[in-house]
């Protein structure tokens, strides 16, 4: 109904207003049909050209009861899906981005060198034809060819049988381990265990069919039905909510006033009561908790076992085994063994820094524990002594005369600089002299040529 609304949007008058306007050509009705059919020129068209060929015509049964009516309509059918078949086949070399005139150019191109590739085989022939025993050295040249494709065909097939041995070597391995755990598996697979585990799998299924699946489905249509109700009613505006909270803040109050109550009174079969259904509420709550590890237990070991047969499917052969390349797996574990000694180098080196560092941690507090004794004794003796504070100053002395012979050190380091820029200037200025001398002397006899020319 959708497809038919979708193709003729016109078609939402009724039928007789529909013809009649049709006929007389009225705008409304004709401007939508010419609306719809300019923009789907194209697809029209396709249209078009296949209902000539994919319009079934439709045989009256008794027709088809005529053995070569019947036979008749066979080869149509099947004429039919042939069509379909190499009209795919056409729009999808159409889709593909190779046009007729870049086949016909590789066509050209490939006959060229088809002509010069027989040009030089002519001019090879006719260099050879000069040598003596030419036709016995073709022969074994030949040979050698053929030789040679078979023992790269050779190569290649002995590649194969490695890649297929090492293959059945690893499925072998797999074969083997599977065995050992099916073997593991039956050694405890007595009738007893077997029942024990049936019967707690049987209680597991009933707890979470019976108790917690039904308290989940419930939990859930309250939600629903919450939300149903909140969102049936109307919008809500301050003073609903300023309502809602004053009705909540109350029945907060009675409930503490009920829970005081029930405290005043202390009834000791109450206190025993309450013990009982602490513990019972904590064994539920133990029970929802181990029920939903299981079946998120469950859902990852579902997930698990789909991708491994993903992984199976995807890594098979025709003829069902397991492909599994072996020079990339040796490279695999080639680069895993290098990353993993280097992981151990590194990790190594690291423990070695973090002890040495800790022994120079424990070093230098040591050394500090050391440095304040010695200035607590000091300041002991100067003040023994009458000489309170010569260790600070003396440190200050020290501390300014370091100052100034870095400074002195940058004066000395500015002088020799600004000594070695005079040196370049001096050195330029020569230069520019010498190069200006010649110069002078010409320019001097010109002006003595002027002058006696004058």
């Amino acid at each position: 109904m959708k497809r038919h609304s979708e193709t003729l949007p016109f078609l939402s008058l009724c039928r007789s207003s529909f013809r009649q306007g049709l006929v007389t050509g009225s705008k409304p009705v004709v401007h939508p049909i010419l609306h719809w059919l300019l923009q789907r020129v194209a697809e029209l068209k396709k249209r078009a050209y296949l209902a000539r060929f994919l319009v079934k015509l439709e045989v009256p049964t008794e027709f088809l009861l005529d053995d070569v009516i019947n036979d008749t309509y066979h080869q149509y059918e099947e004429l039919v899906e042939g069509f379909k078949t190499y009209h795919k086949e056409c729009e999808h070399l159409r889709n593909s981005g190779f046009s007729t005139a870049e086949i016909r150019r590789d066509i050209n191109a490939m006959e060229e060198e088809k002509d010069q590739l027989i040009k030089r085989v002519e001019r090879l022939k006719k260099r050879v034809e000069s040598v003596s025993n030419h036709q016995r050295m073709l022969e074994q040249a030949r040979q050698l060819r053929v030789e040679k494709e078979r023992e790269e065909s050779l190569t290649h097939q002995k590649q194969e049988q490695k890649n297929q041995l090492f293959q059945a070597e690893q499925r072998l391995l797999r074969l083997q381990q599977q065995l050992k755990d099916l073997r593991q598996a039956a050694a405890d697979a007595t009738p007893d265990s077997l029942m024990r585990r049936l019967e707690e799998e049987i209680k597991i299924n009933t707890y979470m069919v019976t108790e917690k699946l039904p308290k989940e489905l419930e939990g859930m249509r309250r939600t629903v039905q919450c939300m149903q109700k909140v969102a049936s009613e109307p919008a809500m505006g301050q003073g609903d909510l300023q309502g809602m909270e004053d009705k909540i803040k109350a029945v907060d109050s009675q409930i503490n006033q009920l829970i005081e109550k029930r405290m005043m009174r202390n009834d000791p079969i109450d206190d025993k009561l309450t013990l009982y259904r602490q513990q019972a509420s904590i064994i539920i709550r133990k029970k929802e908790t181990k029920a939903e590890e299981l079946q998120e237990a469950r859902e990852e070991l579902a997930a698990a076992e789909r991708e491994l047969k993903q992984r199976g499917s995807h890594g098979q052969g025709p003829h069902g085994e397991e492909v599994i390349r072996g020079d990339e797996l040796k490279r695999l574990v080639a680069k895993l063994r290098s990353k993993g000694t280097i992981y151990k180098k590194k990790r190594q080196g690291i423990a070695e820094l973090r002890a040495e560092y800790g022994v120079l941690q424990r070093t230098e507090e040591i050394l500090k524990q050391r440095h304040d004794t010695i200035q607590q004794k000091l300041q002991t003796v100067e003040a023994e002594k009458g000489i309170s504070g010569y260790s600070d100053t003396q440190e200050e002395l020290e501390r300014v005369s370091a100052i100034k012979s870095e400074l002195d050190e940058k004066k000395g380091r500015t002088l020799d600089d600004m000594s070695e820029m005079v040196k370049k200037l001096n050195s330029m200025i020569v230069e520019k002299k010498s190069a200006l001398a010649p110069i002078i002397k010409e320019l001097r006899s010109l002006r003595q040529r002027r002058v006696v020319s004058i």
